[in-house]
């Protein structure tokens, strides 16, 4: 589904580059079609992503729906930092979701 397909591009735009600069752990409660919890993990080396818990403890949690998780990512719809949708939430250190903006 287009939620697993965006996590693969996210997985294969990776770099060390991005983990070494932003080093945060996100974790993503989708709602809807391909939901359930996902993560990207930018702190271990390498980086990863994919469905189910982080590897490590999330330095943010976003809840949002499935499918504004994937209009925010194919950059149809507003940034993690743009709270003003109501639809979703953000927990945690909110000044990661800066550099994970940068990765987009």
């Amino acid at each position: 589904g287009p939620v697993a397909e965006t996590f693969r591009v996210i997985q294969g735009a990776m770099t060390e580059e991005h983990v070494r600069s932003t080093q945060g752990v996100f974790q993503f409660e989708l709602s809807g079609e391909g939901g359930g919890t996902w993560y990207i993990d930018l702190k271990s080396k390498g980086g990863s992503a994919g469905f189910g818990k982080p590897p490590v403890a999330a330095d943010v949690v976003m809840s949002m729906s499935s499918a504004d998780f994937v209009k925010m990512f194919t950059g149809e719809g507003r940034r993690p930092l743009s709270r003003d949708t109501g639809n979703s939430s953000i927990k945690g250190d909110t000044m990661l979701t800066l550099s994970l903006e940068n990765m987009l």
